[in-house]
């Protein structure tokens, strides 16, 4: 996305709130939660690279790393039609992809790599910007992501930028997988989680980084309750009533 095209105009007209930071922060159960309390919608931003890169995986886009078709990635995307549903159960959002419900696999390590593949994309970025954007002009939305505050929604009524050390962001991973039943290994995780954020701090195309007017939360040490109690409050000094 060029310079100009992050200056798009925020058209909504609901509230939105923009949770931004690096994947294992706790962007989504916070969210989550608040989607929840508010009666809003919910963006898993992250979720539609990974469906972008889970797709092009499999259908071959990404086995020449060093050489991606931008214009076949970019066809793929506009070819995907993808609604979020979310389950009862805290933090859990249903995917459903051309009326096809994804899977566990699109929240897994290997595919977090395919997301940071296609993210690079200017193109890959542009035909899923309209789609976050439309959702903001149903009803209010709480939209989790890298740039929702920089980018997607640069008018937002509010802007939180989430982050935690990349250890904690690890410790975290491990525990969610070791529940579900899934093998483990912090150190391939812990050096996962650093790479990525190297790529997404660095690419040239809408960075992940704070907006200007965003609160900034460290969750390294604190609880999933400590860090929604205190951007409940914010929301509520913003004028978002619960």
């Amino acid at each position: 996305m060029s310079a100009s095209d992050s200056m798009l105009p925020n058209t909504a007209t609901y509230p939105v709130i923009c949770i931004d930071g690096p994947s294992g922060a706790g962007k989504g159960t916070v969210a989550w939660r608040l989607a929840q309390d508010l009666g809003y919608q919910l963006l898993d931003s992250g979720a539609l690279y990974r469906i972008v890169g889970l797709k092009a995986h499999q259908l071959g886009l990404l086995e020449q790393s060093d050489n991606l078709d931008e214009d076949a990635l970019e066809a793929l995307t506009k070819s995907l039609d993808i609604h979020f549903s979310p389950s009862e159960s805290l933090g859990r959002v249903d995917i459903i992809v051309n009326d096809e419900l994804i899977g566990n696999e699109v929240r897994n390590e290997t595919v977090g790599g395919y997301a940071s593949q296609v993210a690079v994309f200017p193109k890959v970025r542009q035909a899923l910007l309209a789609l976050q954007q439309d959702m903001a002009l149903r009803s209010g939305l709480v939209a989790d992501g890298r740039d929702m505050g920089t980018v997607v929604f640069p008018n937002a009524n509010v802007k939180v930028f989430l982050t935690a050390s990349a250890e904690a962001r690890a410790d975290r991973r491990v525990l969610q997988l070791q529940n579900s039943g899934q093998h483990a290994d912090k150190a391939e995780i812990l050096a996962n989680i650093q790479a990525r954020d190297v790529r997404d701090e660095k690419r040239s195309t809408a960075p992940s980084k704070a907006a200007n007017d965003a609160l900034m939360i460290d969750s390294s040490a604190l609880s999933a309750e400590a860090v929604y109690t205190e951007i409940k409050r914010y929301c509520q000094d913003k004028g978002i009533c619960f």
